[in-house]
């Protein structure tokens, strides 16, 4: 294999991971990805673009944020004509197959409707858009026989919702469920893989988010009697919107226990996407294609699971759900690095155009940070801030979150702002927003948001000049470029 040639490129992304599940002192278990990190370079300060999966996933691809790519909520849950993948954007896949690069794609794809990943730069794929049924809240669903039923926990009322199946352990190991597909299908197209080209293959997860169903090895690895709780999971929430704490009611009877063995499923999932990683990296090992390839793995967003006393990952600005695990190892990257710099989920997008030799696309939306993977503790000062989006869920929402060393910002378009250290509290505890000592902060950071607004063409909130609709502590004039 000639060392001139561009490298092989492996991304396994997981659905819904904590960032926190891979820092020191994690109860979860997950010896490979802490071997990855070894021998890479670990950003604890990346983050999701919007925390909603198809959004974050079309925005991975295009590098894009959502109001320009179009797809602002999850597809399948509205109207087909709405979250229409804008297709005139390219896909940083098409570029590398132009380039010559052999590209597959495996697992979880829940960008747009159709499935027809050849059209976006994928040669070899196996993709489902769609919640497989098992994993779906059904009316009068039925729980599965292989489920152990001393563990299954569905959550019910109130009274006209579908009882929705919340955790459960079952025998039946990862390689035979959903969990093991992607890497058993890379595997098998690895093995074969071409060898006078470079090659790209993702391994893409609807794990650990959805239903939390876990084998019974991975749970039993865990004390669930003595996990740590969240340090936030009782957060009463008064100086921060009203809807949060409306979405924490639904939470407010789940016993500590309940919590515990949740996060037993929770982290157990993550152990069985840490052996779905170790079969791979095997492969790539026992074929010899290892020292070339590129490794990252990442997740397209957070969830809860008790933190601030919420779950799932549709409500809310915290860190739980917008801070996202990502390390890269492989050649030209830095070996045991750690940095707490500000990437984008969406930042891939340039990142592996330039890892491959290729130029970035042409939008200020989102930028490279090969130079942080060179070289970590320089090229942070590069990398100090972050910004984000979101426009509801099923329920209509504003918010553009912005993050600028430890501190972090977020307006609220149906509620007041939140202001964050995030040095001196990371849990995120208390709203420093309406502080007046923190005045000028506020308005520096309204602008900045605007300045992003600004570059990047967001012209539903630069139009909210209306007397009704003068909600920020500065408008959008003071961002103008």
């Amino acid at each position: 294999m000639s060392n001139d040639r561009p490298p092989n490129i492996l991304l396994f992304i997981t659905d819904g991971q904590q960032a926190r599940t891979l820092l020191p002192g994690s109860d979860c278990i997950t010896p490979t990805i802490d071997a990855l990190i070894e021998r890479g370079v670990h950003i604890t300060g990346a983050y999701t673009p919007l925390p909603t999966c198809s959004p974050a996933r079309a925005s991975l691809m295009t590098g894009l944020l959502p109001h320009n790519h179009g797809v602002l909520e999850v597809e399948h849950g509205v109207d087909e004509d709405q979250c229409v993948l804008r297709e005139q954007h390219p896909h940083w896949a098409q570029r590398l197959r132009e380039a010559g690069y052999a590209t597959a794609y495996f697992g979880k794809w829940h960008i747009e409707r159709t499935g027809e990943l050849d059209r976006f730069g994928w040669d070899t794929f196996e993709a489902r858009g769609r919640v497989s049924h098992a994993n779906t809240s059904q009316k009068g669903h039925d729980v599965d026989d292989s489920l152990d039923p001393s563990t299954v926990y569905q959550y019910q009322g109130p009274e006209g919702y579908n009882d929705t199946l919340k955790y459960a352990v079952t025998d039946v190991p990862p390689e035979d469920r959903q969990i093991g597909q992607p890497a058993t299908l890379a595997c098998e197209w690895l093995e074969q893989a071409p060898t006078d080209q470079p090659w790209c293959c993702v391994a893409s997860h609807y794990e650990p988010n959805e239903a939390l169903i876990v084998g019974r090895e991975a749970y039993e690895r865990y004390d669930v009697d003595n996990l740590a709780l969240p340090e936030n999971l009782n957060d009463p929430m008064d100086d921060r919107p009203g809807i949060y704490r409306r979405d924490q009611q639904i939470w407010k009877d789940f016993t500590d226990a309940q919590w515990r063995e949740t996060l037993a499923c929770y982290y157990g999932r993550i152990t069985e996407l840490d052996g779905q990683l170790a079969r791979i990296l095997g492969t790539l090992e026992t074929t010899g294609q290892l020292d070339n390839t590129v490794v990252i793995f990442t997740s397209d967003h957070g969830r809860y699971v008790g933190g601030h006393g919420l779950e799932a990952h549709n409500f809310g600005a915290f860190q739980e759900i917008y801070a996202v695990p990502l390390v890269a190892a492989g050649p030209g990257i830095k070996q045991g690095a750690v940095t707490d710099a500000h990437v984008g989920f969406h930042e891939l997008c340039p990142t592996l155009l330039e890892l491959a030799g290729l130029d970035p696309f042409d939008a200020l939306d989102s930028r490279s940070f090969v130079d942080l993977l060179q070289n970590p503790s320089e090229a942070a000062l590069n990398h100090r801030e972050g910004y984000a989006e979101y426009h509801g869920s099923r329920f209509r929402l504003t918010q553009r979150v912005l993050w600028q060393d430890e501190w972090k910002f977020v307006f609220n378009g149906f509620d007041f702002d939140e202001l964050y250290n995030l040095a001196d509290d990371p849990w995120e505890l208390a709203n420093l927003a309406s502080r007046p000592e923190h005045a000028d902060r506020v308005r520096e950071m309204m602008t900045a948001i605007w300045r992003r607004m600004h570059e990047t063409g967001d012209t539903t909130l630069l139009n909210s000049h209306y007397h009704s609709m003068r909600f920020a502590a500065i408008g959008p004039n003071a961002g103008a470029l």
